[in-house]
């Protein structure tokens, strides 16, 4: 068989037999191996029947596989959908919380034992049998079927809260074209007789205050519901449109936002380091950061919330990064793609704390020059009343209380405390650090940190409304593309299965998540974005992927999954993979799992509530019903993979059969669609028999990939090249045996 870059036409011919093998090692090289085709499906007969597929049809036909447009593009997807509002609000917290620099070493570690092998993983099952998470687990163990619903229902309830927050940043970002922004500083309230400071502002601040009144309007708990907020509805609405609008035509539309939505964060978190750097304080932040605090490491909290975060990070066991890999072309290098994406994860997640760290080390700088000058003004009205004048070097000028530095001001206090130790007390005096300020600003992670701190030191800027604007696009563009992964891990696995258009499946998503979705924009809506955020995925998702990794390493055979890397890939990957995927990596998930279950069980559900009255936060236990949603929330998450299991063990449901349209996968690696009930076998787009029942490979037996929009020629392709779909291989005795 000729390998040129040209197709070769064939004319079907009786007397002309080719034998699988020879199809098989027929790959185009062409470079557009990304094209729409179509299949011809020859019966024994030698009668060829055409089968043109279209996307989302039924009537037992294939549906056309849509493929990347390039490389970078699906690069840009894997990295968009795996990039999101955790590398910008998580990861910094955690590195302030676990010992700064130090807190780079175990995550490091995690990500390379846990976070590649897992991220390799999935990429390769989806690259290989071309299916979304609910036809990937069915081939690999008709019995974990289970696993793919699993994973949609925990993909839909992430998309129902996260979308949620892209409708904050939406509003944040509405409000950010105004000079002086809306935040800068506490609204007074005018009467009669004066004016004064709303006192839910003055007890708190400008930022805080807008936050939870302005922007939520929050209720003091979440039994409260207080009505639906208007603004964050429409932002809701707005934020869901633009999902629908951007998946309704699958990788074609969503591919196409992707060199935006994946590009832009990075050119703003780039030119924020920049100005962040040339701002007083900045320095300080970010040598607190890589100040590393070793004893923190032999903690085992610490390296369970890398695993954590590690493992959240790259969005495992969400179906996106399998929905999205069964578009490439089954010679990709996914073992590249993985490695790849996950460092461009972590070094994002390096960049954004650095960009923090900065950032909120300004603020902390302003925050420490304002104590000094609060307490300077005390030292000089305490002056011959209870701190005696030579008690004040002699280099210091107290009458520019204003421009005292914090290094005077230490000073002072260190001489005060010398002298009148036992009084000191009294005096009402602080102690002034840049490093105690960084701690306190440094504290907050999630809504706290993007809306509050991060959007109070922006206040500070010159041109501050600028930098507002395109700090929350950045936030909608991070969040969309954790949506566009999301939503995708919900719609190809449902049409792969069920047949179903695309369009009418993605508009009927929308639709209804939006509608269940403003119970998270009236006035106690943080309240259960909180409950969801905490017990709709963390633990379904542990146990999803532990599941996915026990599949393959032991229900499928990691000897026979090493054999079908190597001929899909065209190496053997590392030693390395195969003790990880079997050993090690599942006795890590394990006791990750075990230890999530354990803090789960020993902290008793709460939530923070904002008190109007007394304008802060207060720890609230969920009352018995909330207490009962959190369950609920797990239970239906979880409760597809038993329910699968169980009929599939009892026999009601075939093990052949997975669905409306249904492939039913044979080992000898014939494959089978199954016919609907009613219907002809002729409908099926892929015909064949075990491997005792099939013949020598003869012309009426042969598969051949033709590529459509080609004029008048058919040109044909082997079944396993560039256009091949993958997973349709034939018996061959000179090849591994493989379920694959």
């Amino acid at each position: 068989m000729p390998k040129n870059s040209k197709a070769v036409k064939r004319e079907l011919d009786d007397d002309v037999t080719e034998s699988v093998k020879d199809l098989l090692s027929n790959e185009d090289a062409c470079d557009d191996s990304f094209k729409k085709s179509s299949l011809i499906v020859n019966n024994h007969e030698g009668e060829g029947k055409e089968c043109d597929v279209e996307e989302g049809g039924s009537d037992g036909e294939e549906e056309e596989r849509p493929a990347w447009n390039s490389k970078l593009q699906y690069i840009l997807a894997q990295v968009g959908f795996s990039v999101g509002l955790g590398n910008v609000w998580r990861f910094p917290y955690l590195c302030q919380k676990n010992g700064g620099g130090a807190y780079l070493v175990p995550y490091l570690i995690l990500l390379i034992l846990i976070g590649i092998p897992l991220f390799f993983l999935e990429l390769a099952v989806g690259q290989r049998i071309r299916r979304g998470s609910i036809g990937v687990w069915n081939y690999i163990s008709p019995r974990l079927g289970g696993i793919g619903f699993a994973s949609c229902v925990v993909c839909f309830f992430v998309a129902l809260y996260y979308n949620v927050i892209i409708s904050w940043s939406l509003f944040y970002f509405s409000q950010s074209f105004q000079q002086p922004l809306p935040w800068h500083e506490c609204p007074l309230v005018k009467n009669k007789t004066n004016t004064y400071v709303v006192p839910e502002c003055e007890k708190s601040s400008a930022t805080t205050y807008y936050w939870y009144r302005e922007a939520l309007n929050i209720s003091n708990s979440i039994s409260e519901g207080g009505g639906l907020n208007w603004k964050m509805t429409v932002c809701l609405l707005i934020a869901w449109s633009i999902v629908c609008l951007a998946m309704i035509k699958g990788i074609q539309s969503s591919g196409k936002v992707m060199y935006f939505s994946s590009l832009f964060p990075y050119v703003v978190l780039i030119c924020f380091l920049v100005r962040a750097l040339l701002l007083k304080g900045s320095v300080d932040g970010i040598r607190h950061m890589f100040t590393p605090k070793l004893e923190i490491m032999l903690e085992a909290k610490v390296w369970r919330e890398a695993a954590t975060q590690v493992f959240f990070a790259l969005g495992l066991g969400f179906g996106g990064v399998i929905a999205f890999s069964s578009y490439n072309k089954r010679d990709n290098n996914c073992h590249f793609d993985a490695v790849l994406v996950s460092f461009i994860n972590f070094f994002t997640s390096v960049l954004a704390t650095l960009v923090v760290f900065a950032v909120l080390g300004f603020k902390a700088n302003i925050m420490n020059s304002k104590c000094v000058a609060l307490n300077t003004h005390k030292i000089v009205t305490l002056l011959g009343n209870g701190i005696d004048q030579s008690l004040i070097p002699h280099h210091i000028n107290l009458t520019q209380a204003s421009e005292i530095s914090a290094e005077d001001y230490d000073q002072i206090i260190e001489v005060i405390k010398k002298v009148q130790e036992g009084d000191f007390a009294q005096l009402g005096l602080e102690t002034c650090s840049i490093e105690a300020e960084l701690n306190k600003v440094l504290a907050v992670q999630g809504t706290g940190l993007a809306f509050i701190a991060f959007t109070e030191a922006m206040t500070h800027f010159p041109a501050s409304p600028f930098w507002s604007v395109m700090f929350f696009l950045m936030l909608v563009n991070l969040g969309l593309g954790s949506m566009f992964g999301t939503i995708e891990g919900i719609l190809t696995p449902l049409i792969d299965t069920f047949k179903v258009r695309k369009e009418f499946l993605t508009v009927g998503v929308c639709v209804l998540a939006f509608s269940i979705g403003l119970l998270f924009v009236q006035r106690s809506g943080n309240y259960f974005v909180a409950m969801f955020d905490d017990y709709s995925a963390t633990l379904p998702l542990l146990i999803v992927v532990v599941l996915e990794n026990v599949a393959i390493a032991w229900f499928y055979g990691i000897d026979k999954f090493f054999e079908d890397l190597k001929d899909m890939l065209g190496f053997t990957p590392y030693r390395f993979y195969y003790y990880m995927w079997k050993y090690i990596t599942p006795i890590l998930l394990l006791v990750l799992l075990c230890s999530s279950f354990i803090q789960l069980i020993m902290t008793p559900p709460s939530y923070s509530a904002w008190i109007q009255e007394d304008a802060k936060e207060q720890t609230l236990h969920f009352p018995t019903w909330g207490i009962v949603v959190c369950i609920s929330l797990v239970v239906m998450a979880i409760m597809p993979v038993p329910v699968v299991f169980g009929l599939r063990y009892f026999n009601i449901i075939d093990e052949n059969t997975s669905g409306l349209s249904t492939v039913s996968y044979k080992k000898g690696r014939i494959i089978k669609e199954s016919a609907r009930p009613g219907e002809d076998d002729d409908a099926s787009l892929i015909q064949g028999k075990s491997p005792s029942e099939a013949p020598s490979p003869m012309p009426g037996n042969s598969i051949y990939r033709k590529q459509s929009g080609s004029g008048g020629t058919d040109v044909d392709t082997a079944p396993n090249g560039r256009y091949g779909i993958g997973y349709l291989m034939a018996d061959m005795p000179d090849m591994p045996e493989s379920d694959l």
